[in-house]
C-alpha cells in the first residue's frame, strides 16, 4: 500500500484520470461498432443484413473484445502482482493506441470492394483493444492497494464513476467528430487513438507504483488455469462472481443490441445514437457518484440486490420498445427502461468488486480481481452473440430473456450473503 494518505489519494486520482481518458476512446467507438460491422457483413458472407447468420457474425465481432479480456484479465492481474501495477497499465494503454487506430483505418475501407479485409481488420482491432483493456482489473488492484477494507467500495465506485463520465463524453466527442468531419469514418477511430495516447503519456509521467513486487505471488505462472478454477470454487468469492457473470450476460445482450434498437424502432441516425450512449454514460456516472455516499449506509449485498432488481426491470422493459406500434409510446418506454437498466448495473458493479476484493487474499488482489474481470468478459462474449442472434430472430427476445436472467440471480445472491470467513484459532 502507498506509504501515506497523500500517496493513496494521488494513486486513486491518477487511476481515475487514466480510466476516464481511456473510456473516452471506448465510448467513441462502441456506438458505431455494430453499425460499421453491419456495413461489411452482408457483402462478406452473402447474407441479408437482417438475417440470423449476419447477427451471429456481428455478435462475434462485438464479443472478440471480451474474448481477449476473458483470456488476459487474470494474466495481467497476476503479472501486476509480480512486477507491479504501473508497467501493466502503461502497456495496456499503449496497446489501446494501436487498436483504435486500426479501427479507424478499417472503418474507412470500401464495403463494395474491401468488405472482407475491413471485417477482418475490425476483428483484429477489437481483439487488440480487448487485450489492452483487460488491464482494468489492474486499475481495480491499484484501488485495492490504496484503500482499507472499509473504504474499498467507495474506491471501486470511483472507477465506476470514471467509466460513466468517460462513457458520457466519449459518445459526445464521437458525435462531434462525425459533425466536424462528415463522410470521414476514420475520424472517430483516430480520435479514440489520440485520447488513449494522452492517457498513456499522463500515466507515464504521473502514475505511482502501489504494489511492491515480491512475495509468494512472484513465483506464480502468468497463465494458470488451475488457479483460475480455484478462485471460482472459493465459497467466499465464487458465488459473487457467478452473480456478476450471469447479470452481465443479460446486460451485455441488451447493450450490444441497443444501437440497432435505436435505429430500427426509434429511427435514430448515428449522431442521435451517440446521444443515447451519452445518456447511458451520464446515468452510470451519476449513480456511481451517489453510490460512494450510499456505501456508508448500505451493505454490498443490499446494494447488489437493489441493482439486480432495477436492472432486471429495466432490461425487460426495453422489450416494449420493440413490441409497441406507436413511435411516441416507444420513446416513453425506452428512456425509463434504459435508466433503470443502467442504474441497476451501476449499483451492482462496485458492490461485486468490493466484496470480491475484501474476501480475497491481499497478496493475490490482482489475480482474483482479474478472474472476476475475466468472468465478466466471458459474459460479454456470450451476451452479444446471444443478444444479436435473438434480435435477428425476434427483437423482443434479447430484452425479455435478459431481464428474466438478471432477476434469476437473486437466489444466488442469497447464497453469497450467507458466507462467513473461517474462524482463526
Amino acid at each position: 500500500m502507498p506509504e501515506n494518505a497523500s500517496a493513496s489519494r494521488a494513486a486513486k486520482l491518477l487511476v481515475f484520470v487514466v480510466v476516464f481518458i481511456d473510456l473516452l476512446g471506448f465510448g467513441i467507438v462502441l456506438p458505431l461498432l455494430p453499425v460499421y460491422g453491419d456495413r461489411f457483413v452482408k457483402p462478406t458472407i452473402g447474407a441479408e443484413a437482417d438475417s440470423v447468420v449476419a447477427g451471429i457474425v456481428l455478435g462475434l465481432l462485438m464479443s472478440s473484445f471480451s474474448l481477449m479480456q476473458f483470456l488476459f484479465a487474470p494474466a495481467w492481474g497476476r503479472l501486476s502482482d509480480r512486477i507491479g501495477r504501473r508497467p501493466v497499465l502503461l502497456l495496456g494503454l499503449l496497446g489501446s493506441v494501436g487498436a483504435y487506430a486500426l479501427f479507424g483505418y478499417a472503418s474507412s475501407m470500401d464495403p463494395a470492394s474491401e468488405a472482407l479485409g475491413a471485417l477482418a481488420l475490425l476483428f483484429v482491432s477489437r481483439a487488440g483493444a480487448g487485450i489492452a483493456g483487460a488491464t482494468i482489473s489492474t486499475a481495480q488492484a491499484v484501488i485495492a492497494d490504496s484503500t482499507g477494507p472499509e473504504e474499498r467500495r467507495g474506491g471501486m465506485a470511483l472507477i465506476g464513476a470514471a467509466f460513466g463520465i468517460g462513457f458520457t463524453f466519449g459518445p459526445l466527442l464521437g458525435a462531434g467528430a462525425l459533425y466536424l468531419a462528415p463522410g470521414t469514418p476514420w475520424a472517430t477511430g483516430a480520435l479514440a487513438s489520440v485520447l488513449s495516447l494522452a492517457a498513456f503519456l499522463f500515466a507515464l509521467v504521473r502514475l505511482p507504483e502501489t504494489r511492491v513486487p515480491g512475495g509468494h505471488s512472484a513465483a506464480r505462472r502468468i497463465f494458470d488455469a488451475r488457479a483460475f478454477m480455484a478462485v471460482l470454487s472459493d465459497p467466499g468469492v465464487g458465488p459473487v462472481i457467478l452473480v456478476f457473470f450471469l447479470a452481465t450476460v443479460g446486460f451485455a445482450g441488451f447493450e450490444s443490441t441497443l444501437a440497432l434498437l435505436n435505429r430500427d424502432f426509434l429511427g435514430f441516425d448515428e449522431r442521435n445514437n451517440f446521444l443515447v450512449f451519452t445518456f447511458v454514460g451520464f446515468v452510470l456516472a451519476m449513480v456511481n457518484g451517489a453510490y460512494r455516499g450510499m456505501a456508508k449506509r448500505v451493505s454490498e449485498i443490499a446494494g447488489m440486490a437493489y441493482g439486480i432488481v432495477l436492472m432486471g426491470i429495466g432490461v425487460a422493459g426495453l422489450s416494449m420498445v420493440a413490441s409497441l406500434e406507436q413511435p411516441s409510446l416507444r420513446m416513453w418506454a425506452a428512456f425509463p427502461s434504459l435508466t433503470f437498466a443502467v442504474a441497476g448495473f451501476a449499483l451492482l458493479t462496485p458492490g461485486v468488486q468490493s466484496l470480491v476484493s475484501r474476501r480475497a487474499d491481499p497478496a493475490r488482489q490482482g489475480e482474483i480481481l482479474g478472474v472476476n474481470q475475466s468472468c465478466s468478459a466471458l459474459a460479454r462474449i456470450v451476451g452479444p452473440v446471444l443478444g444479436l442472434t435473438l434480435y435477428r430472430a425476434w427483437p423482443v427476445l434479447p430484452f425479455a430473456l435478459g431481464g428474466l436472467l438478471v432477476l434469476a440471480m437473486l437466489p444466488v445472491l442469497v447464497v453469497a450473503a450467507r458466507w462467513r470467513p473461517p474462524q482463526t484459532a
